[in-house]
């Protein structure tokens, strides 16, 4: 599914135009990543959460060269399901 076969779908469901769908959809993108650039967790009872996660500092390999390199500490935003979206899929 994409972006746009969600935007139709929420404005089906919703019984709203697809103006004001895809606003919906760009404004929950934005809140999410609002928040989880500023480290926050959000959680979306049934759906999932939406976190950023630390990843560690690792040796890496150049795929051209095969010359080890130093990948550096970072964060890395990750999505986990809830127990109704794992059962709906099940």
């Amino acid at each position: 599914m994409t972006k746009q076969d969600l935007v139709n779908a929420l404005a089906d469901k919703a019984g709203i135009t697809k103006v004001d769908a895809q606003k919906a959809v760009d404004a929950l993108g934005d809140i999410v990543t609002a928040a989880l650039a500023k480290g926050e967790k959000v959680t979306w009872t049934g759906f999932g959460t939406f976190e950023v996660r630390m990843r560690a500092a690792r040796m890496g390999r150049n795929p051209q060269t095969g010359a080890p390199l130093h990948i550096p500490a970072g964060k890395t935003p990750a999505f986990r399901a809830g127990k109704s979206m794992k059962d709906a899929v099940k």
